[in-house]
């Protein structure tokens, strides 16, 4: 796209977008170019309209990556080459609704225990109790714990947006036998590899895909690591915790006499 991608990327920055929300314009127009093998300020309303349909009946796209299709169309015909009236006219597709898919309490149960590394064991307890989104998990901090008020602090969660979310105090309890086992200082759940980083989300995702196959769980499958937040509106929060006790080790589960307490800035004994 040379210049066109470059002042394209320019306007989505001065629009403070997300990475990924950067990426995946960027890759759809990358398509539509690929495509029709013309460069996109060449194309008119009927090749965006049988590109459209392509994705959605030829290839069978779902509807939410058709929609981000129109989206990273409409806002480069719109802001980047200010021809508005090109995609005003091109139908956006219909959202869907469809009901969640909400796995039962054993289901649950199954994926936390086929978990084998502790440190990913909580994480996917943290995103069920709490209710959270992948990339939210990874990016929580030590002092976003508020122990005192029994909340979790989401930093520029989706939409770049800040919140508050449930902490229970079976998660409080696992958390703070998770710190005497990694003493995690900035990022609660820092990357394998490199202290500094939050964890990865595709390793994350790998460690649950291998749980969900190891359990065979084939009455809702595919599901993902979100399918488990469903549960925040069916079951209790943290009902599930108690089958991590004795997972992280002797070492940690022969604590001092004292209990570990949470702070604003650090968890500390």
């Amino acid at each position: 796209m040379g210049e066109l991608g470059k002042k394209m990327i320019r306007y989505m920055e001065l629009r403070n977008f997300s990475p990924k929300t950067k990426q995946a314009y960027i890759h759809q127009m990358k398509g539509l170019v690929k495509f029709y093998n013309k460069p996109p300020q060449q194309l008119g309303r009927n090749e965006l309209e049988k590109y459209l349909h392509h994705l959605y009946y030829e290839k069978k796209l779902s509807w939410s990556n058709v929609n981000i299709a129109f989206s990273a169309f409409k806002f480069f015909y719109e802001r980047v080459l200010g021809n508005a009236l090109l995609i005003d006219n091109i139908p956006r597709p219909k959202a869907e609704r469809r009901l969640p898919q909400v796995l039962d309490k054993s289901e649950v149960a199954a994926i936390f225990a086929a978990t084998v590394h502790p440190k990913y064991r909580l994480f996917f307890m943290t995103i069920y109790s709490a209710g959270l989104r992948i990339s939210e998990a990874g990016h929580l901090k030590v002092n976003d714990i508020d122990s005192k008020r029994m909340l979790l602090r989401v930093d520029q969660g989706k939409g770049k947006k800040d919140r508050y979310t449930i902490l229970s105090t079976k998660l409080l309890g696992e958390l703070r036998r998770y710190w005497l086992w990694q003493r995690p200082q900035h990022w609660l759940f820092p990357a394998d590899k490199a202290c500094d980083k939050p964890i990865n989300d595709s390793s994350s995702r790998k460690s649950f895909n291998n749980a969900k196959k190891k359990r065979a769980l084939k009455s809702r499958l595919p599901y993902t690591p979100c399918a488990i937040v469903s549960q925040l509106t069916y079951w209790k929060p943290a009902m599930i915790f108690s089958l991590s006790r004795n997972s992280w080790g002797t070492r940690v589960y022969r604590p001092p006499a004292f209990t570990p307490t949470f702070k604003t800035s650090k968890i500390a004994p």
